[in-house]
């Protein structure tokens, strides 16, 4: 189904992939994702790695709505130890580093990672396209209005999947003119996006194959399902692995999950019905 280029090393993937979510943040909004330590994060990069995720995310701060901004020097000395330990844990294994800082992604790739996840698409730090293009890494582009301080008072679309779609056209040239060549898009579910622009954007999914890019999917126990269904992010892995199983039906790639072996299970059964 696609190809990605990770530092000289060419993957290639036939059928939809999991990526597990390894946060090293004390404030996640899901509790149950929290690694403080680099001994937890390894146990739980062995879990999901067992259970079949295909890549590892790995992020050092919260950008869940309204959440507090952490410096690129804090950021890096939450990140850097886990990715050193798991990329020597695991060796081969696909780690994407979760971060909008230039200087974050070059440090963490030089400590093994090989593929950058920017949730601001190179917007947050001028120096980001420029960097990923010198590091040779596939780069997960993802669409956001704003910040994550305020990305909750911009949410008027006219047409949420038309203007997302129109932002991806813009900023997948500006990474092939910065030197790209893998570029994994992200819509950004609940990133400066009500619940019924999530709903709408994942009705809507296919519009984004006009752009032959991989497609990565982050809906895992968000406030989407979770509000939705009048719950907690605690109570959210079923109403996630049905939002998965239709982003699967309409043309999803990559599942970002904090739960790896329901996901999985959920593509191996949308290949059999496929099938």
């Amino acid at each position: 189904m696609f190809t990605l280029n990770c530092k000289g090393r060419l993957l290639t993937f036939n059928t939809p992939v999991v990526m597990g979510i390894l946060n090293t943040t004390p404030d996640s909004f899901y509790s149950g994702s929290r690694n403080p330590t680099v001994d937890t994060a390894l146990a739980t990069a062995g879990k999901m790695l067992g259970e079949g995720a295909a890549m590892l995310d790995i992020g050092g701060q919260s950008t869940r709505p309204k959440s507090e901004k952490v410096s690129a020097e804090e950021e890096a000395s939450r990140v850097l130890p886990v990715v050193e330990a798991v990329s020597k844990a695991f060796p081969g294994t696909v780690i994407s580093i979760d971060t909008y800082y230039a200087s974050v992604a070059r440090q963490a790739v030089q400590a093994g990672a090989n593929m950058v996840n920017d949730i601001s698409g190179g917007q947050a730090d001028d120096a980001m396209l420029a960097t990923v293009a010198s590091l040779r890494v596939p780069y997960v582009c993802m669409h956001m209005r704003g910040t994550p301080q305020n990305m909750h008072e911009k949410t008027n679309y006219d047409d949420v999947a038309l203007e997302v779609l129109d932002y991806f056209i813009e900023r997948t040239e500006a990474c092939r003119i910065a030197g790209i060549h893998d570029v994994i898009i992200d819509p950004g579910f609940g990133f400066a996006k009500s619940i019924n622009h999530s709903f709408e954007l994942l009705r809507k999914l296919s519009v984004f194959k006009i752009l032959e890019k991989p497609m990565l999917l982050g809906l895992s126990r968000k406030s989407s399902i979770f509000k939705t269904l009048g719950i907690t992010a605690a109570e959210a892995l079923n109403g996630t692995t049905v939002m998965n199983t239709i982003g699967l039906l309409n043309g999803a790639n990559i599942l970002r999950v904090h739960d790896v072996k329901e996901a999985m299970e959920a593509v191996k059964l949308v290949g059999k019905y496929r099938s």
